[in-house]
């Protein structure tokens, strides 16, 4: 009963226009610095692994070198599997960097925290659409079928 009248209490203060003032002490109310906001949100929601893979992301001519960036590219990272998907722009870079994937997986490792990054899926160029308008004949298989 006392805490319900405490409670009682407090919000007919607030209705009054006596709400609890901040004294020279800091309490929850305090303006902080964006930064420490931002991290704080991270650490409170628990996004510390998608949070530092985005700065991968955001870094990554810096972590391969700016060759191996200029041809591919991070795609996506699958956080239960722990597996970060690589586009390349030509089937050569896909290869290649296939056989670096070793490597690169142990720097991003280092860079995030042992364990983050399990497997490095590369794939190459997308092949573009065959389909070709919203109209097609029944059986076609896009503009290749007209060439033979």
């Amino acid at each position: 009963a006392r805490s319900r009248g405490a409670a009682a209490q407090q919000r007919k203060d607030v209705r009054r226009g006596r709400a609890p003032r901040s004294g020279a002490g800091r309490d929850g109310r305090d303006p902080l610095p964006l930064g420490a906001a931002v991290r704080g949100l991270i650490t409170e929601r628990g996004w510390e692994v998608p949070a530092a893979v985005g700065g991968v992301m955001g870094r990554w001519p810096q972590l391969v070198g700016p060759e191996v960036a200029q041809h591919c590219e991070p795609q996506h990272y699958d956080e239960q599997e722990r597996v970060l998907t690589v586009r390349c722009d030509s089937t050569a870079w896909a290869t290649q960097l296939r056989l670096l994937a070793p490597k690169l997986v142990a720097r991003l490792n280092e860079d995030l925290g042992e364990g983050t990054v399990a497997l490095l899926k590369v794939r190459g160029p997308q092949a573009p659409s065959t389909r070709s308008g919203p109209l097609r004949a029944p059986g076609s298989k896009g503009p290749g079928d007209t060439y033979g």
